[in-house]
């Protein structure tokens, strides 16, 4: 496996190494040491999978809060997707930069993505499956997340039409979630 830092602290892009023959390849999709030595953690809790009919597909930016933060590592499985990470770290030399990357199936490359980082992604083909190993069990108290289109971040999804869930249409910006806090305290 080849791991890449991205311009967000602490995530990764990872490309698998397939080893071939006559008979085809074969490669290490994961490895805990590799991912010790680099200081990320390996825990796998929870494995998920999503299917997208069509191409424009967005989902995200989604997020678990702490005290139930994750680690994430993401794979298109089907398909292609722009995929994208948001550091919402306050006090991170990375905090609210964006990332974006294309993750295709025939390219089999990863990424990985710590806790109080949010990730969304856009299907760039019909009949898209996205594989997620998740560091903590879901908890939808924890469930969080920011508006894909939030003006603030400026993120440069690829297509023009898109199919937005309500829920993630109804997640607030950053401006807002700050509004929300103040008035709390």
């Amino acid at each position: 496996m080849i791991f890449t830092e991205t311009p967000i602290a602490g995530a990764w892009l990872i490309e698998l190494e397939p080893i071939g023959d006559e008979r085809g390849w074969f490669a290490r999709t994961f490895d805990v040491e590799q991912f010790r030595t680099r200081g990320l953690d390996p825990t796998v809790r929870q494995t998920s999978l999503s299917f997208n009919h069509r191409a424009g597909t967005l989902r995200g930016l989604h997020y678990q809060a702490e005290p139930h933060g994750e680690d994430k590592l993401v794979r298109c499985t089907a398909g292609a997707i722009f995929d994208v990470i948001v550091d919402l770290r306050e006090g991170s030399t990375s905090y609210l930069d964006w990332f974006g990357v294309e993750l295709k199936a025939r390219k089999r490359r990863m990424i990985y993505a710590p806790p109080g980082v949010a990730h969304g992604f856009q299907t760039l083909t019909d009949e898209t499956e996205v594989h997620y190993q998740m560091s903590v069990d879901h908890r939808p108290e924890s469930a969080s997340g920011v508006r894909w289109d939030d003006p603030e971040l400026a993120i440069d999804w690829p297509e023009a039409e898109r199919i937005v869930s309500e829920r993630d249409r109804s997640l607030p910006t950053l401006a807002e979630r700050r509004a929300l806090a103040d008035a709390r305290s």
